[in-house]
């Protein structure tokens, strides 16, 4: 579902709910995140954020993190995660510096902004009830 700019699609706990369940069962049949749906998207901004929140990284580093986070479940390609920062420096939330990387080459180091960092406890707040929700049904199940 396309989204206006500035605008979350989050506005609506069933688009919220159908988020979290398109999530879980990407993160269930371990399909890793090539080419993210809408609702995938939101998913993948949130990883990014939380993975840049204590310092800066450039793009190859968030991806082998989030990678390494996840025990490996979780494979941001590069073909979603650069137009993915692109997005959240289009937002604000996000900016980037050129700076040197550990092997010496110049490379575009992302840091969160005071707008980020609210988007990033806005949803990952969202995120902890609804996979909360969604654990209550699955062990009833």
């Amino acid at each position: 579902m396309p989204t206006q700019p500035g605008r979350s699609h989050h506005s609506c706990s069933s688009q919220t709910s159908l988020h979290t369940l398109t999530i879980y069962k990407a993160v269930v049949d371990n399909l890793g995140m090539g080419k993210p749906s809408d609702l995938v998207q939101g998913t993948l901004d949130l990883l990014i954020l939380k993975t840049i929140a204590l310092e800066p990284m450039h793009g190859w580093a968030i991806a082998k993190r989030i990678q390494q986070l996840s025990n490996e479940v979780l494979q941001v390609q590069q073909g979603s995660l650069y137009p993915a920062l692109h997005r959240l420096e289009q937002q604000g939330w996000i900016k980037a510096k050129w700076m040197e990387s550990e092997t010496g080459r110049q490379a575009k180091f992302y840091s969160l902004t005071g707008a980020g960092r609210a988007q990033m406890e806005k949803e990952s707040a969202n995120w902890s009830r609804l996979s909360t929700a969604i654990n209550l049904v699955v062990s009833e199940a």
